[in-house]
């Protein structure tokens, strides 16, 4: 997508960010990826052997170069998780892929990079406890069918109610919120869960799912946040995590508006609200 060029020509120009601050991610190994996801459907994925059905769930015509893009994805989360334990954050101008279940893919996510990277600091003993924090507008199913009955994650998802999946898996808690709703209800909303959550789960680590696509100009989603709205909800987020020393790995997610223009704002904004206290 056009935005994955465009956001950091944008965040340099601006001086939020240097060139330096970014760094190109190695496909994950297949080692982690396995940790998370069925073998024979890793195995059939790389040799481009899904079913018709399959293909048609993800959403994308199956290639080797979509396959190796969704394992860098993947990468830059992981190595990106690694740096936020040195530096407290860590930024993935792609990612968020959190429609890929454990033997399957769909919506346009073939695998789920924010899981590969939570197992791979449990498996490292770098972590005890991880919160998955999605606030993309479509719930996190497939993150939610992975960490099922897994104690080492919880996965918060708060997303349009008649948003896609529609049919919804259980998350450890689901926030649905209805069409339309605008700015005033969702940050309140956002401003009691974010601390309550940190108090009752007690996280060393939180992926933080950022979407954008909870814009009311967006062509998939059914909120009505405006862009203020969305960068007061990541300041949010940023702060209470930075005042607790939490670090968080961000992946940007969905968004999908008409006018790239304001898809590169809203996502800057993340970046330009992370910088505040963290760059």
């Amino acid at each position: 997508m056009e935005k994955y060029e465009l956001l950091p020509q944008q965040l340099i120009l601006e001086g939020t960010c240097k060139k330096e601050d970014f760094f190109e991610p190695y496909p994950v190994s297949l080692e982690k990826v396995n940790r998370v996801h069925n073998r024979d459907y890793v195995s059939r994925l790389l040799g481009l052997e899904l079913t018709k059905n399959d293909v048609r769930k993800i959403g994308f015509p199956l290639s080797k170069e979509l396959v190796k893009r969704e394992l860098t994805i993947a990468g830059g989360t992981v190595k990106g998780a690694e740096k936020a334990l040195i530096s407290g954050i860590a930024m993935n101008i792609a990612g968020g892929t959190h429609h890929a279940y454990r033997s399957h893919g769909e919506a346009f996510c073939l695998l789920n990079d924010q899981a590969i990277a939570a197992q791979s600091l449990i498996d490292q003993k770098k972590v005890n406890q991880i919160l998955i924090l999605d606030l993309d507008v479509h719930q996190g199913n497939g993150t939610a069918e992975i960490f099922k009955n897994n104690t080492f994650v919880f996965t918060c998802s708060v997303h349009g109610a008649k948003n896609y999946p529609f049919r919804k898996e259980e998350s450890d808690l689901d926030i649905a919120m209805e069409d339309k709703t605008k700015d005033e209800i969702y940050l309140k909303k956002i401003k009691t869960l974010i601390p309550d959550l940190i108090d009752q789960t007690h996280p060393d680590f939180v992926f933080y799912l950022s979407g954008v696509d909870v814009l009311g100009t967006d062509k998939l989603g059914r909120l009505d946040l405006s862009i203020e709205g969305c960068r007061k909800r990541d300041q949010i987020v940023f702060e209470v995590l930075y005042n607790k020393g939490i670090p968080v790995q961000c992946s940007m997610g969905g968004g999908y508006s008409k006018d790239i223009n304001i898809i590169i704002e809203a996502h800057a904004n993340t970046y330009r609200e992370a910088a505040k206290l963290y760059f």
